[in-house]
């Protein structure tokens, strides 16, 4: 198959998807597949078409050229009017399926799979709707509370509203401040007090025009995927120092990652359940990953779901795979097999 692998792009988790990105075409290559490596805002270095997808294609080369734009992104950002990089859009459209390898803003956000669906050029993950849902934090969380999925009480406002404390909302310090669209735990602040929870402010809203704030829940830290309804092995993470944030999820060796998780099967049995009925009140299709707070008192709460979830060799969802005897490989295999899309717009 003829398959782009999609990358880059402009958010905060630009790096993590680049090495997602070249994992996969790795993987996909060495399947067989003709899969290229290409930044959705910056394109790709061979933009011939006609001889884009070769046998000889260089994985290496082509990250070396998305990299050396990292230096001069804002530049480039401030000087570009279209969000798509030159010619990404006619390899995209030549490709079998185009592999998403984005995460975070302008790629996990469904703005990419609202074009793809009226282009109709089929692509993995979800679609637009649910994407853009899952990524909005503040959506998520009343989708849960509608659908009852359990997740912290919590409210959002913007920064052009009137300044919001926790009291207001009947919560009590500590809460959890956390950007609205963010992702790989970028803009996630745990406060104490209140002149923490005003500077944790500050720098959420220097992420992003919206905030989520959220009760604390202290407890055992969790994740599971779910792929075409399936749900996979859960995975516990302990990290070493703190939460699991940016350099805890990414810093091999600074997370203890468990899989499959050692838990009492009633417990493991009702995470799986709401994590089907979060896939469920999302709207989701394809594959998803959920992560979980398992407190001391033995009640679980969903935080979040990741559409596009990391596929780095910290990642979990491979972890998950490895577990029900699928290698990388296999993984990004079936991925794609999951995710055949037919092209929306002529409905």
């Amino acid at each position: 198959m003829k398959i782009v692998v999609l990358a880059g792009g402009t958010s905060t988790e630009r790096d993590i998807s680049i090495v997602s990105g070249t994992g996969i075409c790795r993987a996909l290559r060495s399947r067989g597949h003709q899969a290229i490596l290409i930044d959705v805002f910056c394109g790709a270095a061979q933009t011939d078409v006609d001889q884009a997808f070769s046998e000889d294609y260089d994985v290496d080369e082509a990250v070396s050229y998305i990299k050396s734009f990292n230096p001069s992104l804002p530049e480039l950002i401030r000087g570009r009017k279209s969000f798509w990089g030159p010619k990404v859009l006619s390899l995209c459209e030549a490709a079998d399926i185009v592999f998403l390898a984005l995460h975070g803003k302008n790629g996990e956000d469904g703005r990419v799979q609202a074009t793809f669906d009226l282009m109709g050029i089929p692509y993995t993950g979800a679609g637009y709707l649910s994407s853009g849902m899952a990524m909005d934090k503040a959506i998520t969380k009343k989708l849960f509370w509608q659908q009852g999925v359990p997740t912290p009480r919590g409210f959002s406002f913007s920064r052009q509203d009137p300044f919001q404390y926790p009291d207001q909302h009947d919560m009590d310090f500590p809460v959890v401040v956390k950007t609205c669209c963010g992702g790989s735990s970028v803009g996630v602040y745990i406060v104490h007090q209140r002149q923490e929870y005003e500077n944790a402010l500050k720098l959420a809203f220097g992420y992003e025009e919206f905030v989520v704030v959220e009760e604390y829940i202290k407890g055992r830290e969790y994740t599971m995927a779910v792929v075409n309804g399936k749900a996979y092995p859960i995975v516990e993470i302990a990290p070493k120092e703190g939460f699991y944030d940016y350099k805890n999820k990414y810093q091999p060796g600074s997370t203890v990652e468990i899989c499959p998780a050692p838990l009492e099967e009633e417990t493991a049995d009702t995470m799986t359940r709401i994590a089907l009925d979060a896939y469920r009140a999302l709207d989701l299709e394809a594959y998803a990953r959920f992560d979980f707070i398992l407190n001391d008192k033995g009640k679980i709460y969903c935080l979040e779901a990741n559409t596009l979830p990391g596929m780095t060799p910290t990642s979990l969802i491979p972890q998950e795979a490895e577990a029900l005897g699928m290698d990388y490989a296999d993984l990004c295999e079936e991925l794609m097999r999951v995710s055949s899309r037919r092209c929306v717009w002529k409905d």
